[in-house]
């Protein structure tokens, strides 16, 4: 072995390297990526879970229980409601996670240490179901309503006089039997449609350029949009598929529910199948080889299974980290595909997520053809 070509070849190789800016830079930026994304963004511990308050009952004692519950910093009202029918609507649509129902005879039920407040809970996150045990899990400080209570006199019996805790139920709607599979596998969907969709339309202009197809291309009239819808609606297609598959095994072998319509299924798939398409586009016209453009889906893939909500609690992450995470398409392709399969919602119902996904489609389509140019170099 003769040291002096070794070195001219290490020497070689890293002249290269630092050519490359895009190797350059995955380098350096998965180590912090990863560091950043599992320090500060993912927590398992949930706090301020959106919840929706029906207190029927609207006395001193109820809304100090509203506020111990606020306490445990598990719960952050967001919506009110006048009842029961009206917290499921919005657990149903997604707007909120838990459901905190008191009924009218809340003083009653207290003082007979019968069921006194219900927790009703989105199970379709068994990570939320947990959350929920610790509200019924935690006493509650609250009024003795011995003293309001007309069939209480002040020789009777001696448990009036002692405060009572009240009896707190979790009810989880969706997912009761809290199957991992049941969550996992509408995400899936997701996922896949994400690394392929990405990967595959992220090398197709640089293959062009590699095969020497582009020169044939140049001579053609095709125009720039045409070249780029073109290259999505093959790949489009191939999404479906993937999309039908996952649907057959999920339901075949994981027994997962499809309680909504099968064609709002297919209408969220091709909503994610097109926006991933587009980024893909993007990409291509960006990445120099085919290696740098799977560089760049990866630089892409790692934050979106991470942030979008498919292995962690979207509810955990702080807040700037959420921000983020708004700008990944697959963050609104998962309450989609959940809120459909597993509550039984429509995209009407869903329309925020829908109107997202359709925007970052048109964003990322301007963008793939405002950079593309039918020139060799």
């Amino acid at each position: 072995m003769n040291m002096r070509r070794l070195f001219a070849i290490v020497l070689k190789e890293m002249r290269q390297m630092r050519r490359d800016r895009i190797t350059l830079a995955m380098i350096v930026g998965i180590p912090v990526m990863q560091l950043v994304l599992f320090g500060y963004a993912i927590n398992l511990n949930l706090r301020g879970l959106e919840t929706g308050v029906a207190d029927q009952a609207n006395t001193a004692a109820s809304r100090a229980v509203v506020m111990d519950m606020v306490a445990t910093g598990v719960i952050k009202p967001t919506h009110s409601a006048n009842t029961p029918q009206e917290l499921m609507t919005l657990l149903r649509a997604g707007e909120i996670s838990l459901g905190v129902v008191i009924p009218p005879d809340f003083e009653r039920r207290r003082f007979d240490g019968r069921e006194a407040v219900q927790v009703l809970v989105d199970g379709s996150d068994t990570v939320v179901q947990s959350a929920a045990v610790q509200l019924s899990q935690l006493p509650l400080d609250t009024t003795n309503p011995a003293s309001t209570n007309p069939g209480t006199t002040s020789s009777g019996n001696a448990s009036a006089s002692t405060p009572r805790m009240p009896q707190v139920s979790v009810v989880a709607f969706y997912n009761p039997e809290r199957r991992s599979a049941i969550n996992i596998v509408p995400g899936l969907i997701g996922v896949i449609l994400t690394m392929t969709m990405v990967l595959f339309t992220g090398v197709a202009i640089v293959r062009e350029r590699e095969r020497g197809n582009m020169e044939l291309l140049i001579a053609t009239p095709v125009s720039r949009s045409e070249l780029m819808i073109g290259k999505v609606l093959p790949y489009a297609v191939i999404g479906l598929v993937q999309t039908t598959v996952v649907l057959l095994l999920g339901v075949w072998l994981f027994d997962v529910p499809v309680r909504g319509s099968v064609l709002d299924v297919y209408i969220a798939a091709v909503l994610l199948i097109l926006a991933n398409l587009t980024l893909g586009l993007l990409i291509s016209t960006k990445a120099q080889s085919q290696f740098q453009a799977m560089q760049m889906t990866f630089f892409v893939f790692l934050p979106s299974i991470l942030l979008s909500g498919f292995m962690f609690p979207f509810a955990g992450m702080p807040r700037v980290v959420q921000w983020l995470a708004e700008l990944l398409p697959l963050t609104h392709f998962l309450r989609l595909i959940r809120g459909v399969m597993l509550r039984g919602a429509d995209l009407i119902a869903l329309w925020p997520d829908v109107l997202a996904l359709v925007a970052f489609t048109t964003v990322m389509m301007t963008l793939a053809i405002l950079r593309f140019r039918k020139r060799l170099d």
